[in-house]
């Protein structure tokens, strides 16, 4: 057993399981569709910062992240927890300008599928500002292409943070049937049109209302006001 999957392990079982089972009471539904071994894609939506955890813990299974750099290159004492607890996991820093910046994050991620790892991703990029379901981008198909792993999309609910705590509600995890990406066109055209194929299989199990565009990045303004 790898450290990554041994830290998971211990933070499944004993350490932020458990708190996560009592605070938010977690239902899941479609565990089956995700195989128990091999290589996986997990594309979810994205309400909170605690998604990741919740998907992981859902998955019982080692899923490495793309996680923004800045949790790498954090100062200072809470920086180093950060940073060391994001190593020890197994995630991987990716620079959000996009581009061939993005290149080794993702050649990562490859990488962990070819090893019949687990990888997660959050295709909107960024955590709704709103509730509503942003437009996907388009690594997570290109990946499974290129990969032959199965993309399997995650409906989350729950988690949002705007959610007074008199309308505290249960947080729901649904893994849905593996994208059929048979017969899909290589060029961008397919590849968007898949990618819309995975948010719109999303949108319907959450009930999220759609945006065709790209969601904004949250700033500490965003997290404050909601």
């Amino acid at each position: 057993m790898s450290l990554a999957a041994a830290v998971q392990l211990l933070c499944r079982v004993a350490l932020i399981g458990p708190v996560l089972r009592v605070v938010d009471r977690p239902e899941i539904v479609g565990r089956h569709h995700v195989p128990h071994r091999g290589a996986v894609i997990l594309a979810a939506n994205h309400l909170a910062a605690v998604d990741s955890l919740h998907l992981a813990l859902a998955a019982r299974r080692c899923v490495h992240f793309l996680a923004k750099d800045e949790y790498f290159d954090a100062r200072g004492p809470r920086g180093w927890i950060v940073r060391g607890f994001m190593s020890a996991t197994g995630q991987i820093p990716v620079n959000r300008e996009g581009g061939d910046s993005a290149h080794p994050a993702v050649q990562a991620a490859i990488e962990v599928l070819r090893r019949d790892g687990a990888w997660g991703i959050h295709p909107e990029g960024t955590r709704s500002p709103d509730g509503a379901m942003y437009r996907g981008r388009t690594g997570a198909v290109r990946v499974a292409l290129l990969t032959g792993a199965p993309l399997v999309p995650v409906a989350i609910t729950g988690t949002a943070p705007w959610r007074g705590l008199r309308r505290r509600e249960r947080v729901r995890v649904e893994f849905l049937p593996s994208l059929d990406l048979s017969g899909l066109s290589a060029d961008a055209a397919g590849i968007r049109a898949a990618t819309d194929a995975l948010m719109h299989a999303i949108a319907e199990r959450t009930g999220q209302r759609r945006v065709d565009d790209y969601a904004r990045r949250w700033r500490r303004t965003d997290e404050s006001a909601a």
